[in-house]
């Protein structure tokens, strides 16, 4: 890669070719501007890209490269990493797309590791029509959470609203049997050393959501939220964490308390990500916390519905360009100073 670029290096795995992925890419880097602030590299094959290219009103010219270290800043690099054709039926559920979209990633995720590229920007995959003896994870989240450092975090984020979950693609019939005290507390503490090194927050609050309606109303309706998270919130409070909780989920957000913190963390999926959604307009980031490295991706799927009718609203995968570079702006910041922390003198008597 070219090293004496300013701009950060951004590697794209392209996605499901069948869905919007391609579209909101390209729609992102019809902006010039971003090409400013990082050197995008798609994780694909330029041939195609420049098909795809045609169902949509874009002007982005791509530079084709056969090497990660060809890649050039001003310039939308794409990585070919296979020289077939592929037949892209937008909307359609192929399991051979689903190879690319795999074969896509793992690139995309070894040149992460190898400190290739700066950060991963992951565009929606189908998580049917990516399994295989080969590849058998529910998605971009499971995968990273091996292959890199770290314990991975689902967080979404949109611009001050951060909502972490301590258990992701969990059916909700499992979810009590994965709220343990290591877990809760593993998760809890991956939220503040993001929100510190990430965010470059000095001091995070953390709002911790209750697992049953009212947060169990004393006992009334369920118990777990008392003899499991209220013991567990109360031990990391008394640490020095600032977390609070359990919060009735309804309430929390229904009278604005998620904005007194700087982060709130869901039991469940569809707890924190109903809400989350609602309020974040379509401008929402999923973000990998608690990894060595940054991966960040829209908050949408592949909407098969509507790919390949120009009709994709690009935000969210643009605003997960802009939170990958700002986050690694931050990590490296926060680093820093680590290093070579400010030294206080002491007064003169």
């Amino acid at each position: 890669m070219n090293k004496k670029a300013e701009n950060i290096i951004v590697g794209i795995s392209v996605g499901d070719l069948n869905g919007i992925g391609s579209e909101v890419i390209l729609k992102t880097f019809e902006d010039a501007r971003m090409l400013e602030m990082c050197t995008p590299v798609i994780f694909a094959n330029a041939k195609i890209l420049s098909f795809v290219k045609k169902s949509f009103t874009s002007t982005v010219q791509f530079h084709g490269i056969d090497k990660l270290d060809q890649a050039l800043p001003g310039k939308v690099n794409v990585y070919n990493l296979w020289k077939e054709g592929v037949d892209i039926n937008f909307g359609v559920n192929d399991e051979k797309i689903g190879e690319y979209a795999v074969k896509s990633f793992l690139a995309a995720t070894k040149a992460l590791k190898n400190e290739e590229i700066d950060v991963l920007v992951t565009a929606p995959i189908n998580k049917y029509n990516i399994q295989s003896e080969g590849f058998k994870f529910p998605g971009h989240t499971d995968y990273l959470d091996q292959e890199l450092e770290g314990n991975a975090l689902m967080m979404m984020v949109q611009d001050n609203l951060r909502v972490g979950l301590l258990t992701d693609h969990v059916p909700l019939s499992e979810v009590t049997s994965h709220l343990t005290e290591e877990l809760i507390t593993r998760k809890i503490e991956t939220v503040r050393k993001s929100l510190i090194q990430d965010f470059s927050i000095v001091k995070p609050k953390i709002a911790v959501l209750g697992l049953n309606p009212h947060a169990g109303d004393g006992g009334v309706i369920g118990k777990e939220d008392d003899l499991v998270l209220k013991p567990v919130i109360k031990k990391i409070f008394e640490s020095g964490t600032m977390v609070f909780g359990p919060f009735p989920a309804d309430g929390f957000f229904g009278s604005a308390q998620f904005e007194k913190y700087d982060a709130v963390v869901a039991a469940y999926h569809d707890q924190g990500l109903i809400p989350f959604k609602t309020l974040s307009f379509g401008k929402g980031v999923n973000y990998t916390a608690g990894l060595n490295r940054v991966r960040t991706s829209p908050d949408h799927g592949t909407a098969f519905d509507i790919a390949g009718k120009d009709m994709a609203d690009f935000n969210s995968f643009k605003e997960a360009v802009y939170l990958a570079i700002d986050i690694y702006r931050s990590r490296n910041l926060y680093e820093e100073i680590s290093q070579k922390p400010l030294k206080i003198k002491e007064k003169q008597l």
